[in-house]
């Protein structure tokens, strides 16, 4: 094989590697999401119900956090358990969802990740009615690690993203458990949710990003 064949297919696999590992800014500080086409997404598997997005809000993943392992990988794996049967730490049986139960997803690295489409309403295995919540799962266990630098940077530019594109109030950022009974998002995170929403405000400029 020719070297300058060599050296495109490693310029591509360079690129690649960026795209779908490692983070990324736009133009305006906002992070770039790896596409569900990107990192090879399932279809759903069964239909799921329409929303129009009001809230913002914060999960984690429960589980520690993989650094090796690539972002495309874990939205493969989480995608696989979502939809099967599956069981809970706490016994239950969890039954298949359509698809991914989140709208993003942000690996330890920073990187992120589109997962079920916005406009489909979110999964839950906690009772309360996730319709009209844009759902971001950031990952780790927070009651036992601490969110990396990457994820909160990542976090706060996808938040002020998301709530710039669909109208959403900053003070409609929040966290899982304010809606559920639930230690999701983890102590950990929950003590950085007030610096998380003070970043957002500020770089969008006003409490509302749309005011009056």
């Amino acid at each position: 094989m020719p070297i300058s064949s060599l050296v495109t297919d490693g310029a591509r696999l360079i690129l690649f590697a960026m795209l779908v590992v490692m983070p990324a800014l736009a133009a305006d500080d906002s992070p770039v999401v790896v596409t569900r086409e990107q990192w090879g997404a399932k279809p759903p598997i069964m239909t799921m119900k329409k929303q129009t997005p009001v809230r913002l809000t914060i999960h984690h993943t429960g589980a520690a956090a993989k650094p090796r392992v690539s972002l495309a990988n874990k939205l493969k794996s989480l995608q696989a358990f979502s939809q099967t049967d599956a069981p809970l730490d706490d016994g239950r049986i969890k039954k298949a969802w359509p698809d991914i139960p989140y709208h993003y997803y942000i690996d330890v690295n920073g990187a992120v990740g589109e997962a079920r489409p916005v406009e489909f309403v979110g999964d839950t295995n906690t009772k309360y009615d996730p319709t009209g919540h844009i759902t971001i799962v950031v990952e780790g266990n927070f009651d036992k690690e601490t969110p990396t630098k990457a994820e909160i940077d990542a976090l706060v530019g996808l938040l002020a993203s998301l709530a710039t594109k669909y109208h959403i109030d900053v003070d409609k950022i929040g966290a899982h458990k304010q809606f559920a009974q639930t230690a999701c998002p983890g102590k950990n995170m929950m003590a950085l949710m007030p610096e998380i929403v003070a970043r957002v405000r500020e770089r969008l400029g006003s409490a509302s990003p749309h005011p009056g």
